[in-house]
């Protein structure tokens, strides 16, 4: 596997069209790296620095929020929002593209319905960007990370409009990057961004273990470090890559038919149903419901000490923990996993476009039995990558909590980190080989 990963890649690069692509995706990574070092206006460093040692341990919403940011928002810089708004934009279209019919429509349209649908979530990704840089700014002036002028009403108004209006426009700029790679480069621009802020972090925060290992343990500690690391990293990426890869796949038959003064003979084609269908989307929304109580919890942190507000910030940040939170995640990321499955796949739309183009299931009737059929083999398939995902979502938190608690690489290298450095990786190594293959054919032809 490997060997033919580095085969591909070699020979992507001897091609000028892709090697100019390949080219243009890393600009783009110079540019995110030195984009997440410009800090944002009115903010103290130090301040924030010593928030995310306290509040973004391995089950914090701010250590998720950091990984898709890749480290900007614990630098509070001009990316510090990252990708989240465009991918909360894009999930709320993709769901009301099923829930509401006038959406369901222009999806159907073609390229200029999918266009529109594009413009619709890039003004949503807009405003969710500054609703949540309205709030970050709420949340961390409560902190006294961010100073406050003293010398007017206006001046404070304009510097608040100043960041928010400049962590907003990080977004977009983000935005914009992701655009330019997925149309002048290789693979999903998006993804690729939060692909290269995951591996940018790798080498910081592991000679952070290293140092933190040699402190406390000396050399002992250092050589422990380095064989968990490696032991957990080639553990989690093998498993990870053959469920990535793993897929049920239905043979379908095509019957000999005539079109027009043509005769086209018969054969079999695979309908391919991937374990892992829903990718790393039922974790997130599972660990953002799971985490609002430790989330609030930070707004009640100077409360009283025999107040209410003062308990419900106890239970906030012990929640996270707690054996309940790992139970209860397991559960949501399962929930989740086949409620996005049933939103993205519908077997009623695979069954009525075999039955048009003359395609069958041999020994299954077209129609609604070809439409049960699917869906029995696709609860099945659902509830291996459900066990899959819930697995890959808790273990290493487990780990992280109650077994190498001074392993800070075991969050970064485990679960969401890994499932979407492997994901990208193999979607992108996939687009170089079958635009290597497409030009193999135009050279054959010509």
């Amino acid at each position: 596997m490997n060997e033919k990963l580095i085969t591909i890649f070699v020979n992507a690069m001897q091609v000028p069209d892709l090697r100019k692509r390949i080219y243009f995706v890393l600009g783009m990574f110079v540019l995110f790296v030195f984009g997440a070092h410009i800090p944002v206006p009115g903010t103290d460093a130090a301040r924030i620095v010593n928030f995310f040692q306290t509040n973004s341990g391995g089950g914090s919403l701010f250590a998720l929020l950091d990984i898709f940011s890749g480290g900007a928002l614990k630098q509070f810089s001009l990316f510090a929002l990252g990708v989240m708004p465009y991918i909360n934009a894009s999930i709320i279209f993709n769901l009301l593209q099923v829930i509401v019919p006038q959406f369901e429509e222009l999806a159907k349209e073609g390229d200029a319905g999918r266009r529109q649908i594009q413009q619709y979530v890039r003004y949503s990704t807009v405003f969710l960007a500054a609703a949540q840089a309205v709030g970050y700014l709420t949340l961390f002036s409560s902190y006294n990370i961010i100073s406050a002028p003293s010398d007017s009403w206006s001046s404070l108004f304009f510097s608040r409009l100043l960041i928010i209006s400049t962590m907003t426009a990080g977004t977009f700029l983000l935005m914009w990057i992701g655009e330019l790679i997925t149309e002048h480069g290789i693979g999903n621009g998006i993804s690729l961004i939060i692909f290269a802020g995951i591996v940018s972090r790798i080498p910081l925060t592991f000679f952070q273990d290293l140092t933190t290992a040699q402190a406390s343990g000396g050399a002992g500690g250092v050589v422990k470090t380095l064989v968990m690391f490696g032991l957990l990293s080639v553990g989690m990426i093998w498993c990870i890559t053959f469920m990535h890869l793993a897929e049920r796949r239905i043979p379908v038959h095509y019957a000999r038919r005539q079109v027009g003064r043509r005769f086209y003979e018969g054969h079999v084609h695979y309908l391919p149903l991937k374990v892992n269908m829903a990718g790393v989307i039922p974790i997130i929304f599972a660990i953002s419901v799971l985490l609002f109580p430790s989330t609030l919890a930070t707004f009640f942190s100077k409360a009283d000490v025999d107040s209410f507000a003062y308990k419900i910030y106890l239970f906030g940040q012990g929640f996270p923990n707690s054996w309940l939170y790992f139970v209860l995640y397991a559960i949501l990321t399962i929930i989740f996993t086949y409620f996005y499955t049933a939103v993205t796949f519908n077997p009623k739309d695979i069954a009525e476009n075999l039955k048009k183009n003359g395609g069958y299931i041999q020994g299954v009737r077209p129609g609604a039995r070809t439409e049960a059929y699917i869906s029995r083999i696709l609860e099945r398939t659902t509830f291996l990558g459900a066990l899959y995902l819930a697995g890959v979502a808790v273990i290493p938190s487990v780990l992280y909590y109650y077994v190498f608690k001074n392993m800070h690489t075991l969050n970064l290298i485990g679960g969401t980190s890994i499932l979407i450095m492997v994901g990208v990786a193999l979607d992108t190594v996939r687009e170089l080989d079958a635009r290597l293959t497409m030009l193999k054919y135009e050279s054959a032809l010509g």
